[in-house]
């Protein structure tokens, strides 16, 4: 059985520690163990990145921009192994796995133009012959932390503008799936990245907490589940930390009575269904204003759930594979007798699914529950799963409401022919990605990606321009250089 171990300074490190499965989720086979780093080697990846950074800091943004191009190419040319080890390891379809790549190389892509990105800003003359500028500079080490579900594409939406920036970056990708993450380091390493700037240690809690506690690591991104990412946000914060730290997600499409139905019905299949419901931007919640909308809705998603094609990842005909693990296949299963516990109507149960030959594999089915109401467990928590409600309202101001009364505040989009009501809607949701006519509003690489409420804790989003302002800080210089031979006599007032 492989080890799989981390990569700190430029290489391949083994320090016998403790270990851990990783297991493939389609077939629920072990196919090799990861080391989980104690505090001795999270901050040996620390050490290693400081000694970079000082090089690193003071290479000109061009030079590390050809870096990044090369990387690029690295990433494209090798995309088929990269989403190969996605698929091993996550469960996801190639073919999903070849959209969450191609969205972290848009990334990279909007990291290339760094030179442009850190120009500062500069007025001559603010007061007589003084000239003033502002600059952005690299913060030191900086670390990452990036949940099982996009192991390639959240590390990308995070460490090539923090490197780019100047920066070294020490990452902490899922345990569960660590494989595309180092292949994807040692790329950026054979694209010229040098030894130390990028380095990433798998590990458990010991590890986040040796991150989230370094005097030495000056900010902190995290993305996962709420519970976590408020713990990320007060232990960084209270050593002195930047953070942003992106939560959980309950995400609602409004299909309205004018909505063309089969394309919102198309659309909720993807958002719901696709890579198995582990989507911090999934479609959970369809609410269907008016009945009609709702007897329609439920009747066409039936018909389609009827030809989802569930199986391995690894084979690409089909369009939705397995949970991560036995223990999520399990607490989703959970949350579907949950729902038939308090009464909800359970439309396509998802429950007790084999697949031929991966009869071990982590599968629940596409699961479908209608007439659901705001006080029902699958209603109020993120379930992460296969798992689609519907909820009935009378009008798009009760929908609304709906939404902005629950905690999360992720994404959330609308199906309508009418301009009014999508831009009221717009106007008047509080969520942070909304879409109109699209189910998955997920910000292209030169926007920024963040929920509100319970979503996000920090002030600044993830990616994007937000990015570059998370990983540097302002420098303000001011400047003034007297005539020859005059002298200024003492000014006790403030200048003006």
């Amino acid at each position: 059985m492989s080890t799989i171990g981390h990569w700190i300074g430029g290489e391949s490190v083994l320090t016998g520690n403790r270990t851990q499965q990783v297991f493939n989720p389609s077939s629920g086979e072990v196919c090799g163990e990861v080391e989980l780093a104690s505090t001795v080697t999270v901050n040996q990846a620390i050490e290693n990145g400081k000694a970079a950074y000082v090089a690193w800091r003071n290479t000109p943004p061009a030079k590390r921009a050809q870096v990044m191009f090369r990387f690029k190419m690295l990433l494209e040319e090798k995309a088929d192994e990269i989403c190969e080890l996605i698929s091993r390891e996550h469960g996801k379809v190639l073919h999903d796995a070849r959209g969450e790549l191609q969205r972290g190389i848009e990334n990279v892509e909007y990291a290339c133009g760094i030179p442009e990105l850190l120009k500062g800003e500069h007025s001559r003359n603010v007061g007589p012959a003084i000239d003033s500028w502002s600059e952005f500079q690299p913060l030191g080490v900086v670390a990452g932390i990036t949940p099982f579900n996009f192991p390639a594409m959240v590390p990308l939406w995070m460490w090539p503008s923090a490197v780019m920036c100047g920066n070294a970056f020490i990452l902490k990708p899922s345990e569960r799936d660590p494989s595309s993450a180092l292949y994807i380091a040692q790329l950026a390493s054979e694209a010229g990245l040098p030894d130390g700037i990028l380095n990433v240690v798998n590990g458990d809690k010991e590890a986040v907490d040796a991150l989230l506690h370094s005097p030495d690591i000056q900010a902190v991104s995290f993305v996962g589940s709420t519970p976590i990412a408020e713990y990320v946000y007060n232990q960084a914060s209270a050593t002195g930390k930047r953070c942003q730290a992106l939560g959980g997600a309950k995400n609602h499409a409004i299909v309205m009575p004018d909505a063309d139905l089969d394309n919102a019905v198309n659309a909720l299949m993807g958002a719901a269904y696709g890579s198995c419901g582990e989507r911090c931007m999934a479609i959970s919640v369809a609410v269907a204003v008016g009945d009609e909308v709702g007897d329609e809705l439920a009747s066409r998603l039936t018909a389609q759930l009827k030809n989802l094609k569930v199986g391995s990842g690894l084979d690409n005909s089909n369009e939705m594979g397995p949970l991560i693990t036995a223990a999520a296949r399990d607490k989703v299963v959970g949350y579907i007798d949950s729902g038939v516990a308090q009464g909800a109507e359970l439309v396509v149960d998802g429950r007790g699914i084999t697949v031929p030959g991966f009869e071990n594999g982590y599968y629940v089915g596409g699961t479908l529950f209608d007439r659901v109401t705001p006080e029902m467990t699958i209603y109020q928590e993120e379930i992460f799963g296969p798992v689609l409600v519907i909820v009935r309202v009378k009008t798009l101001q009760e929908a609304i409401d709906l939404i902005n009364a629950h905690e999360y505040g992720n994404g959330t989009c609308l199906f309508t022919r009418d301009g009014e009501a999508a831009r009221y809607f717009s106007d008047n949701i509080l969520v942070g990605m909304v879409g109109i006519n699209v189910p998955l509003p997920v910000p292209v690489s030169y926007h920024s990606f963040g929920g509100w409420k319970r979503s996000l804790f920090g002030d600044l989003h993830a990616y994007g321009p937000d990015s570059v302002r998370f990983y540097t800080k302002r420098k303000t210089i001011t400047q003034r250089w007297p005539s020859s031979g005059v002298r200024e006599g003492i000014a006790y007032s403030f200048p003006s």
